[in-house]
């Protein structure tokens, strides 16, 4: 439970932090389009709100999140798009109200999830913890599409680890949604942390390995980034690979952002 109570301070935080972005900005500010395709501002915060929404569902009323899955299954390519869309037509101080409620709700939600149950999702179940840190990646790289579009830059806080753990966890994931072979040996991922210090997975001895900073890591795998503008670097054909490919979120793969899109920001605060 300790665990479980440290997730969901962090995915509180990670919600604050974009929420304090967002807050100030004007109705014409809320329009402005994103590095996403079609997505504005207001699309970001419209989409997180959804699926905050769908996700108290599952832990609340599975009955209706499976309604909910069977609807987007009509239109499984776009229910994600459809769903910002129509959400993203909310006045913009009625959105910002409707997503703090959700995110709020959410947390409760998930807190008073029984022990050992798994909670449904578009995917396989997950644990409560893993629904926790699936929703602050994605509220962290949905933020950094808005800090983009507003020219800020964001200070890396140690919460980029579950965004990193992610991306590591779903690196067979980033093969199999692009009917590839993933490969059998370990991968050693070692990343500079923004206290300095060293988060690694896999296999001490392993010889291909991925190195760099924990922040470019997870602008790659959220797909932020190009490869290209990021400190991080591959030893071995099956690493080099996979960071071409990496992806930590669910569904088809992105479209990514091209090299040098983000020419003259940093990436580090």
């Amino acid at each position: 439970m300790a665990d479980l109570d440290g997730v969901l301070a962090d995915l509180e935080a990670e919600g604050a932090d974009l929420d304090r972005l967002v807050a100030g900005l004007s109705a014409e500010a809320w329009s402005l389009e994103t590095p996403s395709p079609g997505w504005t501002i207001a699309h970001q915060i419209a989409h997180l709100a959804w699926t905050d929404g769908v996700a108290t569902l599952s832990a609340t009323d599975p009955e209706a999140f499976a309604a909910v899955v069977k609807k987007a299954w009509e239109n499984p390519t776009g229910f994600v798009d459809v769903a910002a869309e129509e959400l993203a037509k909310t006045p913009t101080a009625d959105l910002l109200e409707l997503w703090r409620a959700d995110r709020s709700a959410l947390v409760t939600a998930l807190r008073a999830v029984a022990p050992g149950r798994k909670l449904d999702w578009f995917g396989p179940p997950m644990a409560v913890a893993s629904m926790a840190t699936a929703r602050i990646m994605e509220t962290w790289a949905h933020g950094q599409d808005v800090a983009d579009t507003l020219g800020e830059t964001r200070t890396p806080t140690a919460r980029l680890r579950h965004v990193a753990h992610i991306g590591v966890r779903a690196r067979n994931f980033a093969y199999s949604v692009r009917n590839e072979q993933p490969p059998t040996e370990d991968i050693r991922v070692e990343l500079v942390a923004p206290d300095g210090s060293t988060w690694s997975w896999g296999a001490e001895d392993a010889a291909q390995r991925v190195t760099g900073s924990a922040l470019d890591f997870c602008l790659l795998v959220t797909q932020r980034r190009h490869l290209d503008d990021l400190d991080v670097e591959a030893v071995g054909a099956d690493a080099s690979h996979w960071l071409t490919i990496a992806q930590a979120f669910a569904g088809a793969p992105g479209s990514g952002r091209q090299p040098g899109q983000f020419a003259g920001t940093a990436a580090q605060a």
